[in-house]
């Protein structure tokens, strides 16, 4: 059974829960792409985390300002910008993204929920104070990755990026207005995401259970073992704007 358009003008409260695929046509890579260039022989998953910091703060802060620096030179796509015509059309949708950037907002969307924090709100490793100072384009030299942090005006630590790290849990305030919204919504579209990574994840099941209606879009496949759990096979940019077309026709 294919999921009929008109669904999704007739909703009522809609959740986007958008992950890395959608930003994946802006040029950003995923997590889970091999490194290229300067960063090729480094790990992800090893420099995301506390551990990583604690050893080498210069070659961590250096690889998220050249991470940030891809994004400040990346645009919003088209999935990004139907999100943001979503939002004025339905009568309530609310926007939770696992992707650290800020091309939703920069596609007019308002009030994102970031689930796994931002690039663009740096903290204090030490006292976690926000960190108001400038951050300029890094302009990080071809020979080398590592760059300094700033100094917290505070206590004078170390900034660190406004990322959430392997082993750290999720912002405790986005994740509870995130499970609200999935329990209350009639309509959820997880996009350009692989449901994988907990406890983010769980945020599609929540709305299963209390019998909302689920649509997967994604390049592959998602498993559907639920009644109201639908497909729609395709990159995000290029499936989010012809649903839009056909839910308002």
């Amino acid at each position: 059974m294919e999921f009929d358009p008109k669904r999704l003008a007739r909703a009522r409260h809609v959740v986007v829960f958008s992950g890395a695929g959608v930003s994946a046509q802006s040029g950003i890579p995923t997590f889970r792409d091999a490194l290229t260039g300067l960063w090729e022989h480094f790990d992800p998953a090893r420099l995301a985390t506390v551990q990583a910091f604690r050893e080498d703060p210069a070659l961590v802060w250096g690889w998220y300002e050249w991470r940030r620096q891809k994004v400040l030179e990346a645009q919003p796509n088209a999935a990004h910008l139907t999100i943001a015509e979503l939002a004025r059309r339905l009568p309530r949708l609310t926007l939770i993204t696992q992707n650290v950037d800020d091309l939703h907002e920069r596609a007019g969307s308002l009030d994102v929920l970031h689930l796994h924090g931002s690039l663009h709100a740096p903290k204090c490793f030490a006292c976690h104070r926000p960190f108001t100072g400038p951050l300029p384009l890094p302009s990080l030299p071809e020979q080398g990755a590592r760059l300094e942090p700033p100094r917290c005006t505070g206590c004078n630590g170390k900034i660190r990026p406004g990322v959430v790290w392997f082993g750290e849990a999720l912002p405790e305030r986005m994740l509870k207005r995130a499970v609200q919204a999935a329990r209350e919504c009639d309509l959820l579209l997880s996009v350009g995401t692989s449901g994988l990574v907990q406890p983010a994840a769980r945020i599609p099941h929540l709305a299963l259970q209390q019998g909302a209606c689920v649509v997967h879009i994604n390049p592959q496949p998602q498993p559907c073992t639920a009644p109201g759990e639908y497909n729609l096979v395709g990159r995000a940019g290029e499936v989010l704007p012809h649903l839009l077309d056909q839910a308002f026709a």
